[in-house]
Parts: C-alpha cells; structure tokens; sequence
C-alpha cells in the first residue's frame, strides 16, 4: 500500500484538470481534485461554450434579415437578452453535472473547496483537512487581466459578461485580441453600439495579416466603432446614468457598460508555490519542463497556469499526456505544440493553422501565397457584399503547405480538417489532385491555382 492517501491530487477541475483526473483513475491510479468555484472550469462555466452559445444566437440577427431573400416572411425580430442568456447558463449547468458524473464514474474523488500546497506531497483544503499524494498536479487556469485605474470596479469582464441583466445600448470593450474582437461582433448583433479601444492600431496580433485586414474591414463597414492608440485612464459614474470614460487618445465617451479583454493572468495566487519555491516566470505562470513538471520533482502543472498555448484543447492534451505518461502503460510522450489550430469567433469567423505569411517570408525565405477571395452563396443570394478570403502558404522548394488562414462563414469548422494536412505536411500537390466538393465554400481550398 502508498504511504500516501492518493497517488494523485490534482487542483483545478477545468479541463485540463478534469482529463488528468479521469485518466490518471482510469490507469488505476488514486485520485483526488479539489475545485474551489464549479468542476469545468473556464470553458464550461464562462468561457469558450457560453461564448460559443452566444455567437449562435448573435448570426441570427443576420439570418433573419437575409431569410427574405430565401423567401421566408420574418415580420416580428425582436430579441430578448434574457431568455438566451437564462438558457445559456441552463447548458452550462448541465455541462457541469455532466463533468461532475464523469469524475464519479471514474472513481476520483471531488473535493468543492480551495486546495493549498503544504509541502511536496500534501495539500490542506479550506475545511481544514490536511492530505498527501505520491504527485500534486496543478491545474488552475487563468483570470481576465484588470488594470488598476480610478473605476475600474465599474468594468466588467468575460467572467461577468454572461450575467448581463439587460443588453446594453453602448458599450466600450477595451482589446484587440480574439476576445474583444468576438465580443465585439456579438454585441454588435444584439444591437449595441459597440466601440472597442486598442491601445495599438493592430487588432489580433499575432495572426495572418490579410485575415486581421479583413475582419477589421468587414467590422468597420457593420458600424462597429475602433478607437486605436486609446486608452481609459478613469471610470466614473456619468450624472444622467452610464458610465463617463476618461480617455486618452480620443474623445471621452459614456456608455452602460465597459468590458476589458486585456489578456488573461494565471492563477497562482494563495496556492502555497513561495514555500515550496516553486519557479514562477515573467508573467506569472508556472515555469514547467516538456514533461509538465515543476522544479520540484512531485509537482506538475498544465494548462492555462503555465502560459504556454491558452486553449482549451491544449490543456485537454496536457492532461491526456501527464497521466499516460505517470499512470499509464503507455510510452511517454510530449505534447507537440506545433500546428495548433487556432480560431476567432468573430462574425464572421476567423481559423487559422500553421504559419502566416509574414512568419513564413522570415523562417522560410522562399515561399509561395495562394488566396481565394469570394462571396459565399449565400451571401450572394441574401444581396450581402460580404467577402471570404482564404490563404494557402506554400514552401517553394518543397511544395509543403506550412499554413492555412481563412475569414468567412463556417471557417472553423472547415479548417479542423484542413490542419491534419498541415500537420501531416502534405504538399500543394496533393491539394490540387483532389476533387472538389461542389457547391461549397471548402472546395475554394482545392482550387487555388
């Protein structure tokens, strides 16, 4: 028998967390995890889900308008913030039974309080218990970034955002990443008047240039508002209700509500890493090595907390690799970290995979861009001006496509199977040989000459 009451305890019952757990017990492993708000972490209970629910509901607005071209009669489109955001947070509700049935079922136990790191082997929970584990693995996530200015109590953030009581007429969301930029379009399309404040005069850095250009193109033109090189320095309430914003870069504004999606800070805070010495880096994430383990030997971390890649199916890897490697028959194995597709719910969407062109110019020096730049048919037939753009880039001297980047209707889900390509390195060739799937916006990816 272990000297220890469980081979594993792990902190954090997101997602990462959650496979970690499961796997872990399902190797036979003793399992335990100790979640402080709700099993499911940041994209069950407020982030990637919800977030996804409420594009769904925000293409509606425009699903509508164009259904008359379809020959359907739409007389009444009034939209009630309630009843989406009550059946919103009713599925993350049944999400979350379902993550807590799946820990049960698989035998690990669930404690519904704050974990904190004691020693190399033991944690003590809230309630006072103290227990030891062979491994403590750290699985916490992150929190919106808040800048401490005058007001910022008055702001709001993605955490908050799904508890709105009513849709604000005016908001202001401070970002230019794949958050503010999403929000943005869902706002927009329940009928804000949305400015979104980037202290750069770059949206979504980092991605393809031409898929950014676009995105801010097609934004501007729907009547969001862009203030860049901006910035609040204070908050306050506004005398006639609202709130008064003091800007720096632009014009003060009042609006009901502020959002900020500044970028995300891990959850390190209280959970005993000082004592142990535990290596905390420049941002304040949890320096581990390939094979998730911290500086000391019986702690691990995944996901969000180490600041590597923050996606969710990339702590779900993590998870999968710590407990096949620590618990499993299995051969160890590391995640790879290269071809991460990623996307932007934006509206409409972005997805990407691989290099951009930019990066590829600089790491490959010869290289060959192929776009298609369209309207789909359906925004053809709704009278939409609308247009998609996709881009392949290929490396000259071997043919190899080494990134996909496209902007239109169902990018996402499009390109899921477009990166298995990247990542198998296929090659231009092997693009152009296959036959296309007509009439679809996918076949654009087989036709670029």
């Amino acid at each position: 028998m272990s000297r220890y009451d469980y081979d594993l305890f792990v902190i954090g019952a997101g997602s990462g967390g959650v496979r970690a757990s499961r796997v872990s017990a399902a190797h036979g492993a003793r399992v335990a995890v100790a979640e402080e708000y709700r099993v499911g972490g940041t994209c069950v209970i407020r982030g990637c889900v919800p977030k996804k629910l409420l594009v769904y509901g925000a293409h509606f607005a425009e699903d509508l308008n164009d259904a008359a071209m379809f020959g359907w009669d739409v007389p009444t489109k009034r939209f009630d913030w309630p009843i989406l955001r009550d059946h919103v947070q009713a599925e993350v509700k049944r999400l979350e039974g379902l993550y807590n049935e799946t820990l049960k079922s698989n035998k690990v136990e669930t404690f519904l309080e704050r974990a904190t790191i004691t020693g190399p082997n033991e944690v003590r929970l809230a309630s006072g218990s103290t227990l030891s584990a062979g491994k403590i693995l750290i699985a916490t996530g992150a929190r919106p970034f808040l800048p401490e200015i005058p007001g910022i109590e008055h702001a709001i953030t993605s955490n908050e955002v799904f508890h709105l009581k009513k849709m604000p007429k005016r908001i202001v969301i401070v970002g230019g990443g794949y958050i503010a930029n999403e929000f943005a379009g869902v706002f927009h399309q329940f009928g804000a008047h949305v400015t979104l404040v980037n202290r750069s005069d770059t949206i979504l850095r980092g991605y393809d240039e031409s898929m950014r250009d676009r995105l801010l193109q097609i934004s501007i033109a729907k009547g969001i508002d862009f203030k860049f090189i901006s910035s609040i320095e204070a908050i306050a309430r506004a005398e006639h209700g609202g709130l008064q914003l003091t800007m720096a870069g632009c014009d003060d504004i009042v609006v009901d509500e502020v959002l900020y999606a500044v970028g995300r800070k891990p959850n390190i805070e209280g959970l005993g890493l000082e004592s142990l010495g535990i290596t905390i880096g420049e941002r304040g994430e949890i320096k581990v090595d390939s094979a998730a383990r911290t500086n000391v030997p019986s702690v691990f971390a995944i996901g969000d907390v180490t600041d590597r890649i923050q996606l969710t199916p990339v702590a779900i890897r993590e998870g999968q690799a710590f407990a096949d490697t620590q618990f499993g028959d299995k051969p160890p194995f590391e995640v790879d970290y290269d071809c991460v597709p990623n996307a932007v719910f934006s509206h409409p969407p972005i997805a990407g995979v691989g290099m951009t062109e930019g990066e590829a110019r600089n790491r490959l020096g010869s290289i060959k861009v192929f776009t298609s730049d369209f309207r789909a048919m359906k925004n053809v037939m709704a009278g939409r001006n609308e247009r998609s753009l996709y881009k392949m880039v290929v490396e000259e001297a071997s043919d190899r496509i080494v990134g996909i980047h496209m902007i239109g209707p169902d990018a996402p889900e499009i390109l899921q199977a477009a990166a298995i390509a990247v990542k198998a390195r296929l090659t231009k060739a092997d693009f152009d040989a296959t036959v296309a799937l007509h009439p679809t916006m996918a076949e654009e990816l087989v036709l670029m000459r």
